[in-house]
């Protein structure tokens, strides 16, 4: 069955954000507030990420004119990462968000369109395919609005639109149920991990002897102690035969909201990895974002090269991967502050991310850390290639509710 084809600007009305004299500067910033401004970390690929939120206050709030959401919209990022999207839905917690100047708000025209229909279909690879066709630029990709608002959907009658929403969005609720259980296998880890080593109530705490802050038997070191940092780095682009085989090829978008980053918008043929063959990365080391949005973590599972906003530590010891990994986490703010501020963004180089001096325990507390981490962080990695599996379910499906293949 053929639906019938409109244009975006047809469907829904395309909103800016406000870029005048009273945009935010940075050290209007709050890290809580009165509305929540979005930042390029807060949109990712699977939607809306709430890690790394910035506010403005009620007074800042209102003098802006464009720019604020409405339950019900969509948030589309039109600049640098092109075509993530989110759906500002009911269940999200913050009553007052504004959107920055890297993206746009879709408001559905509602006779025309359903609005998770809508967010469902810009989500999908079978969508971005043909919008990746609009994007102009190449040092700074973007999406002019005068370009989203041509780019064809196909529009089935409404009722359609629902009951293929509905069904989507069934993969989604299973998907975001998997997210929540990751969460809460992490938290379990992280109290663990702050009981022995932030708060230093390790076994055997009540008998170790502690110096300046460092228990009996434990040491401060360089992270460039702990195993080789690699700084990631772009194969060139310009040659199409570097990407599209099947080594996976992390940047910051691909670390939001997971641990392990199974799946990523770009790959790298041999090829194209092989220019670069310094880069590789092995399964198991730690990824730390570095530049632009920092204190990212994640965790390689499989062989892999990263961009270069991303600092990696290959272990010497892979006792230490898991405490590694919360150690990491934890000192973003010491990151924000070793970073190089430029106008627009913070950047950690590896000379200054490598001399980063971190408590190191000995290594018998370490295996017993382990013995609870590693069997919550199998779990972890398990759940997560369930979410992978439950999205390419999803991919595949899309392209086959859109044409009418599949009747709904």
């Amino acid at each position: 069955m053929k639906w019938e084809i409109a244009k975006i600007e047809q469907v829904a009305e395309i909103i800016d954000g406000d870029r005048g004299k009273n945009y935010p500067k940075r050290n209007e910033f709050l890290n809580q507030g009165y509305c929540l401004f979005l930042n390029t970390g807060n949109v990712t690929l699977n939607g809306f990420s709430f890690e790394n939120n910035q506010f403005i206050t009620k007074q800042k709030d209102q003098i802006l004119h464009k720019g604020k959401l409405e339950r019900g919209d969509i948030v589309f990022t039109s600049r640098g990462t092109i075509g993530n999207v989110a759906y500002y839905s009911p269940s999200i917690s913050y009553d007052n968000i504004r959107i920055n100047s890297g993206m746009v708000i879709l408001r559905t025209k509602r006779e025309k369109a359903y609005e998770k229909y809508l967010y469902q279909l810009l989500k999908s690879p079978y969508q971005k395919e043909k919008i990746r066709r609009y994007i102009t630029g190449s040092a700074q990709p973007q999406l002019p609005i005068k370009n989203l608002s041509l780019i064809e959907i196909p529009l089935p009658p409404i009722e359609i639109q629902r009951r293929i929403a509905d069904i989507l969005s069934a993969y989604d609720d299973l998907i975001e149920n998997n997210r929540k259980q990751i969460k809460l296998l992490e938290d379990a880890a992280m109290r663990l991990y702050r009981e022995w080593f932030v708060h230093l109530r390790f076994p055997g705490h009540e008998n170790t002897r502690i110096v300046d802050g460092v228990p009996e038997g434990w040491e401060i070191r360089c992270i460039k102690n702990m195993g080789e940092v690699v700084t990631g780095k772009t194969p060139s682009t310009a040659k199409k035969e570097n990407y599209g085989g099947n080594i996976p090829f992390v940047k910051i978008p691909d670390m939001h909201g997971v641990i392990y980053p199974l799946q990523t918008e770009l790959t790298l043929s041999e090829r194209g990895a092989n220019t670069q063959k310094s880069k590789y990365l092995p399964p198991k080391s730690i990824m730390v974002s570095c530049i632009a949005t920092v204190g990212l973590v994640c965790i390689t599972f499989e062989r892999c090269q990263t961009n270069q906003q991303i600092n990696s530590i290959i272990l010497n010891e892979e006792d230490y991967l898991y405490y590694l990994f919360f150690k990491m986490k934890g000192i973003k703010s010491l990151l924000q502050g070793v970073g190089s501020n430029g106008a627009t963004m913070t950047n950690v180089n590896k000379t200054k991310f490598e001399s980063i001096k971190i408590l190191v325990p000995e290594k018998t507390i370490i295996k017993k850390f382990n013995m609870f981490a590693e069997p919550v962080f199998d779990c972890i990695l398990t759940t997560s290639k369930q979410i992978a599996k439950l999205r390419e379910a999803r991919d595949k499906l899309i392209p086959k509710l859109m044409s009418g293949e599949i009747e709904v």
